[in-house]
Formats: structure tokens, sequence, C-alpha cells
């Protein structure tokens, strides 16, 4: 089983995230922010990912380091349980309708970090969450899990949809490219030998 556990303590925040890639989607997620649990929630249903994720962060002075941090941790925790990222499908794709919001996410999980973000919201909140920290999120844990990753949304009016499918998509595209090729299953998926 691909499991891994990050513990990271900061003067900002205290988390400990865990995560099995070959898990059911099953979640246990408190970060102080309950629109970021909603979405990590999202995040581990549809791309069956188990999650655990406990956060006390600095929240008397905003959510930014939480969401941050919270993204940092998942993603090295994800890392980590890749390993050498031996057999994976390496790469994915997810078209996302919500409504009247479509959001496609295109990833590479190549170990060489960059997001594409063209993601637009009308309104600064949702929730007690600033919406500019979405992308925080997304970076954060792009960067420290190693992917390339393009996040767009195409159309969309509700600020609510535009974000939840912004990680159900993620979701979605994960969940594929983490599947283990049954043809390559024993070779990195890269004419390198490594990622």
């Amino acid at each position: 089983m691909r499991r891994a556990q990050v513990d990271r303590s900061t003067s900002e925040t205290r988390i400990s995230a865990a995560v099995n890639l070959d898990g059911t989607g099953i979640y246990n997620v408190s970060t102080g922010l309950g629109f970021l649990d909603h979405m990590i929630e999202q995040l581990s249903r549809h791309s069956l990912i188990d999650i655990e994720l406990s956060v006390e962060g600095d929240l008397h002075i905003d959510g930014h380091h939480t969401t941050e941090d919270s993204g940092i941790a998942l993603g090295q925790a994800v890392a980590r349980a890749l390993g050498e990222r031996t057999g994976i499908t390496r790469y994915a794709d997810a078209l996302i309708p919500m409504d009247e919001t479509l959001t496609r996410v295109a990833l590479d999980i190549s170990n060489r970090p960059y997001l594409i973000w063209k993601v637009e919201f009308t309104r600064d909140k949702l929730g007690e969450m600033d919406t500019e920290l979405f992308r925080e999120w997304f970076q954060a844990f792009a960067f420290n899990a190693g992917l390339t990753l393009h996040v767009e949304t195409l159309y969309g009016l509700n600020n609510h949809h535009i974000v939840e499918s912004c990680y159900k998509g993620l979701a979605r595209a994960l969940r594929k490219a983490l599947e283990i090729d049954p043809r390559k299953a024993d070779q990195v998926p890269s004419t390198k030998g490594t990622l």
C-alpha cells in the first residue's frame, strides 16, 4: 500500500497529514476552516485517496498559513507515498461540470512542479475563507507533491461551484494519474528512468 504521514510544525501551524493512495476515499479533516475542510473532503472522496488531516493554525490572524501549510503537508505526504513513482499512469485530465460551471484540470506527476491557474472569483470570501487563498493551496500542493498542474475554469457564475469544481477536477485527474499501469507496473514512466 502506498501510504505516508507528514508532521509539520512551525510558529504558525501544527499539522499532521496522512494519505493512503490506494484507499477508498475515507477522510477525517479538521483545519479550523469549514470551507477548506469541505474541499479537502471532496478531494478525498473523488480521488479515492484516504486523507487524515489535522491543523492547528493561527486563525486569529487569518486563514493564509493554515491554507498554504495544509497544501504543503498534503503534497509532501502524496510525494512520500509515491516513492519513486514506479508504475504510475502519470498523466491525466478531468473536465468537471457543476451546474453552470465547467472546469478543466490536467496534470503530470512529473516531479517538475508547476501551476497554471486560470480561475477567477467575483467574491472575496466563501464562508470564512478568502477566495485568493485557493490558488495558494493549489500551488502549495502541486509544488510539494511534484505535480505539473493546470487548472482552468472555462465558465461559471457561482463561486462555490467554481472552487468545488477545481478540487473535484484535481481529485478525478489524480485518481487516474496515480493508478498503476498494468503494462508497465515495474517501470518509471519516463525515458530518463526516473521522475
